[in-house]
């Protein structure tokens, strides 16, 4: 029974990390699971902490979108009120036939209202409505590109560490290596000593590197599974299994600088959205100078009441009422002055935001287009290094064998340490043009998503 119990047990936990497999749920089932850029960031996109937080801003957004509508809208309003007085406050009108008011008063309406002109604010509220929508669709869409571009930028610092610890593995194999040749010669007395302790200290120097490696990797994946939206399960704490699937393979990318410039300004989200403030301040100015203006509603409804001149509470008259309401504060004490001042101000702002913002986007472009065509001509510089290195290191060691000139420690070791520094060079090249490319996407606009 107690093995039953056991059994059953497991089973419902296995079912439990089953269910929390699914996206969203921040489960156990994705560790080892073949994960491509392309997947990594629709994850993201539905688990993405920021991402969700966009999507409350965006619906909160929509909110007020519909509470700037209101204004243009009928509204059905009712109202009720019962008053009862001390029967000292009472009154009898002296008429010939005493008539004394009821000590208890009730009502009860139901009323229509739909305002008819408010000053040019109904025309205004129903922009305005439009505008706080598209603007909060490009803050999310904002959102979107900068989260697509941290996970982009994470995955690559993911496999340029799997690639650093391949690196730093293989100079460590070809000092052990180097070393246990080392050695079989200094006993062999060919050698001495010197050579084996220099090979001993070379060895020493190469295992911090490979340490530091997989330590770089360890943070690497941690960031990628924050970004992915996953709880890192406690009981993994040594390395996250994450099977990425994508290669730095350095994707090429064309455009010139002008087209580059001509499609930030025409598609990054962050200058539409200032942009549509800058609109939004214009309309608030229509708003501020409504209150120079009248304001006209039209009503109707349904009332009903207890008689003024009857102590039964359940005499009542009822009847429907219709009728127009006017207002105009022909004078409020300078507020309407005072608030168009700060719209037009605050409208200027927005003015100078949008120049601003415009000349920040076209000088980041321009900083991202240089950075890529630097790392494009970097990762081209590399591309012979690692061959031309390995080929200098087995020439270097078949002499060292052979016991030629040119052969000796100090250059077989040499070589050893340059081949390493050109293959990390050549992974730590094609990683920088990949971020470059990236971050050159992200700047004219080219990873936004659009949303409807």
């Amino acid at each position: 029974m107690r093995a039953l119990l056991r059994a059953i047990c497991i089973t419902v936990a296995v079912s439990s990390c089953g269910f929390a497999a699914q996206p969203g749920t921040n489960s156990v089932s994705w560790l080892g699971k073949p994960l491509s850029l392309p997947e990594a960031i629709e994850i993201a996109l539905r688990q993405n902490a920021n991402i969700l937080k966009g999507r409350a801003d965006l619906e909160s957004a929509y909110g007020l979108e519909v509470q700037t509508r209101a204004l243009v809208l009928p509204k059905l309003r009712s109202s009720g009120n019962f008053t009862g007085n001390d029967p000292g406050l009472r009154e009898i009108f002296p008429t010939t036939v005493p008539i004394r008011l009821p000590n208890e008063t009730w009502y009860v309406d139901v009323k229509v209202v739909q305002s008819l002109y408010e000053g040019g604010r109904m025309r205004s509220a129903l922009r305005e409505a439009n505008l706080t929508r598209e603007q909060a669709v490009a803050q999310y869409e904002a959102v979107i590109a900068d989260t697509v571009l941290d996970v982009q930028l994470a995955y690559y610092d993911v496999l340029l560490a799997g690639h650093q610890i391949e690196v730093q593995e293989a100079s460590v194999l070809l000092l052990t290596n180097q070393l246990s040749n080392t050695r079989a010669r200094f006993e062999a007395g060919t050698v001495r000593p010197f050579n084996v302790l220099r090979a001993e200290v070379e060895l020493a120097n190469a295992r911090p590197r490979l340490i530091r490696a997989r330590n770089a990797s360890r943070i690497a994946k941690n960031n990628l599974a924050t970004l992915l939206g996953y709880d890192v399960p406690r009981d993994v704490w040594e390395d996250i299994p994450l099977n990425l699937t994508d290669k730095l393979e350095a994707q090429p990318m064309a455009i010139e600088l002008p087209a580059a410039l001509g499609q930030a300004l025409d598609r990054r989200p962050e200058l539409v959205v200032l942009q549509k403030a800058e609109r939004l301040r214009r309309e608030q100015i229509t708003d501020a100078r409504s209150g120079y203006l009248p304001s006209l509603q039209a009503f109707g409804g349904y009332e009903a009441r207890n008689s003024a001149f009857s102590d039964e509470l359940s005499r009542e008259l009822h009847g429907w009422t219709t009728g127009v309401q006017f207002n105009w504060d022909l004078f409020d004490g300078l507020a309407t002055k005072g608030r168009t001042q700060q719209a037009r101000a605050i409208h200027e702002r927005s003015r100078v935001e949008v120049a601003d913002a415009t000349r920040r986007i076209e000088q980041e472009v321009r900083t991202a287009y240089s950075t890529f065509i630097e790392a494009r001509e970097v990762l081209e510089s590399q591309k012979k290094v690692q061959e031309q290195a390995e080929e200098a290191l087995r020439q270097v060691t078949e002499l060292n064998k052979a016991g030629a000139e040119g052969g000796t420690q100090l250059d077989v070791l040499s070589s050893q340490t340059a081949l390493t520094e050109a293959r990390t060079t050549q992974v730590q090249a094609l990683r920088d043009y990949e971020v470059a490319r990236a971050r050159l996407e992200r700047a004219i606009g080219q990873n936004v998503r659009k949303q409807k």
